[in-house]
């Protein structure tokens, strides 16, 4: 992340906008802004995605990520089902990116007592089965179609409601942590990875 805050003020001065009007358009003060140039905080997603929309620029772009680097299309062939904490996911995006994105399996009964809490964002979409959502003290019962978007420093966990577990799309901001380690769980001992 330290390396998006001089892009964010490269970016901004490119387009030949002032601070004050980048934030207004926006959405943010211009204090706000001010930090997130300077690296004394670190933008959220939407941020993300307002500062590349007033720029006229990617949020790859923003994150210093250059198409030549990474594909664009990863193939449902190619992926390989990786196994963490009982769950198993295969990475849908290209690896290396700002925001990664997965498809999970999470089975019934699997790391449903396991609590979460971490900088960055989650965004999870339910295709099949129920998913129990816990967000802080509030309950959830995701159906397929449902999804959730939220601050990963909300203690959360995610457990499959029905006994043929959950399938879901789960994208995350997580940089300099991987996916397994902080939100899906790490590998259990004698358990694949």
């Amino acid at each position: 992340m330290p390396a998006v805050a001089p892009r964010l003020r490269e970016l901004r001065r490119r387009a030949s906008l002032t601070l004050e009007a980048a934030a207004r358009t926006a959405g943010l003060s211009p204090a706000h802004l001010s930090r997130l140039e300077t690296g004394q905080r670190q933008p959220s997603l939407p941020m993300l995605l307002a500062l590349a929309r007033v720029y006229g620029a990617t949020v790859s772009e923003l994150l210093g990520e250059t198409v030549a680097d990474l594909d664009a299309v990863v193939r449902g062939a190619d992926m390989e089902p990786t196994r963490a904490g009982g769950w198993t996911y295969w990475q849908a995006g290209a690896p290396g990116r700002g925001m990664q994105a997965l498809r999970v399996h999470v089975p019934y009964g699997a790391q449903g007592d396991i609590v979460r809490v971490h900088p960055g964002e989650e965004w999870l979409y339910v295709i099949g089965g129920r998913l129990r959502l816990r967000l802080g003290d509030t309950a959830h019962l995701l159906a397929p179609g449902d999804s959730a978007h939220f601050d990963s420093l909300t203690p959360h966990r995610i457990a499959a409601a029905d006994r043929g577990g959950a399938d879901l799309l789960f994208v995350h901001t997580l940089l300099q942590s991987p996916a397994t380690a902080l939100c899906l769980g790490g590998p259990t001992q004698g358990e694949p990875t």
